[in-house]
């Protein structure tokens, strides 16, 4: 059959039981028959063997993005659509919202459960920042470029009372309401060089590593992300030993790290030194590109899959799955083909003791890019449904609108599948 559309949905806090109408509940089985009948990888195989096979698939909802509706409903698509990841914001409003999507994905198909990974930072890092602007200060006869130019539609100038939830409000007649929604703006920063007045200013913050440790308590999170600069590692030091023994809960450590040139592998083996002692689990390189441009277009993810070739030739890199980031879009796989990386497998064999893989050690059997994290691109693609979803029907629940969770699932599932290779049906 010809796939129609679908889209996803978030309840925060819990709704009330849905009666679906007869075509509403058409959609919906149409829904389980595209996950079913594509053989959803998530159904049998689990995100170790998804690194292990190189068709790792992590949705980022973005380490600043924090509205918690769009990430429940992003979650309960993507879940459907067999992501082995999703990647948020260390706060517990967010990873609630995370667990309720795929919750509420598994409600309607017994996929998997992808892994709750959270983001933090040892340091200034552009994922962690917030922009922020007085709407009383710009001029009349401004074209609004920040406001089109926002990819998140984190920005708002009205010339009336602002909706709540924006950061600044002013009633004065005549003068711009609304502003910078917070809850949305991931720092991308696209908005600051447009700005014709110079008036847009940056709020960055580190993640309190004691507020992380217990949020890593909960049973419900599976993984850590550390951003990182690669300038230097004593910030890193820092963070990793003020997270203490809860590390230990964990089953993934990523570090997002940028190609900083000559002194990326000294750097990474430096602080891959710094938390092999206390590492039980899994780890892997996220080779942060070009970051948070994917949903920019095919030259994004050039630098991306360079960093990632680089790297995989790399015989003194320290142990750990590698993935790729920043830039990447449904052109990454075709870079990763053209250069004979996409889901190879490795011939070394001098991690392994014994005929044994080490933990977070590649074997023979193992790819040497263990799969691609998607930000920016997959938020588009599915949010603009969302938006779409919203306009018409003002709801906060895709599953409530099944034709909207059609169309949002085959959206999601021709991304996923670059990597998982579905056959998806045009």
């Amino acid at each position: 059959m010809a796939w129609s559309c679908f889209s996803c949905t978030a309840s925060i806090p819990p709704q009330p039981r849905v009666n679906f109408r007869p075509s509403s509940q058409k959609c919906l089985q149409d829904v389980r028959n595209m996950v079913t009948s594509l053989g959803i990888h998530s159904i049998r195989s689990s995100p170790v063997d998804s690194l292990r096979n190189g068709n790792w698939v992590k949705l980022i909802c973005g380490a600043s993005f924090e509205d918690v509706v769009d990430i429940r409903n992003l979650s309960l698509v993507y879940t459907l659509a067999g992501v082995d990841c999703i990647d948020c914001a260390a706060d517990e409003s967010v990873v609630n919202a995370v667990n309720q999507g795929i919750k509420a994905a598994r409600d309607i198909v017994e996929v998997g459960r992808p892994w709750v990974m959270i983001s933090v930072n040892d340091d200034e890092d552009l994922h962690f920042r917030k922009a922020e602007f007085d709407p009383a200060d710009c001029p009349q006869d401004c074209s609004r470029p920040c406001e089109i130019v926002c990819p998140a539609n984190a920005i708002s100038l009205e010339e009336e009372k602002s909706s709540a939830g924006h950061l600044w409000n002013n009633n004065e007649e005549g003068k711009k309401q609304g502003g910078v929604l917070t809850e949305r703006c991931y720092g991308c920063g696209r908005c600051i060089p447009v700005c014709p007045y110079d008036k847009i200013r940056v709020h960055t913050y580190v993640r309190d590593a004691a507020a992380t440790s217990e949020l890593l308590r909960r049973e419900e999170i599976d993984a850590l992300e550390i951003h990182t600069s690669g300038r230097q590692t004593l910030h890193f030091r820092s963070l990793w030993e003020g997270l203490g023994d809860t590390i230990h809960h964990l089953r993934l450590v990523a570090v997002s790290f940028p190609d900083v040139g000559d002194s990326t592998i000294s750097t990474m083996n430096a602080m891959y030194s710094i938390m092999e002692p206390r590492l039980r689990c899994f780890n892997l390189w996220q080779l942060d590109g070009r970051p948070m441009s994917g949903d920019i277009g095919r030259g994004a993810t050039r630098e991306s899959v360079a960093f990632a070739v680089r790297l995989a030739a790399a015989s003194d890199r320290p142990r750990g799955f590698l993935q790729l980031a920043g830039g990447t879009n449904a052109h990454t796989v075709a870079g990763l083909k053209k250069h004979g990386l996409f889901q190879t497998k490795s011939v070394s064999e001098e991690n392994f003791k014994d005929g044994q893989s080490m933990v977070g050690s590649l074997g023979p059997l193992d790819a040497p890019i263990g799969g691609i994290a998607y930000g920016g691109y997959a938020r588009k693609v599915v949010g603009r449904i969302l938006s779409a979803m919203q306009s018409q029907h003002g709801l906060t629940c895709i599953e409530e609108s099944p034709d909207y969770l059609f169309k949002a699932l085959a959206e999601a599932l021709a991304l996923v599948g670059t990597v998982k290779c579905y056959d998806v049906p045009s």
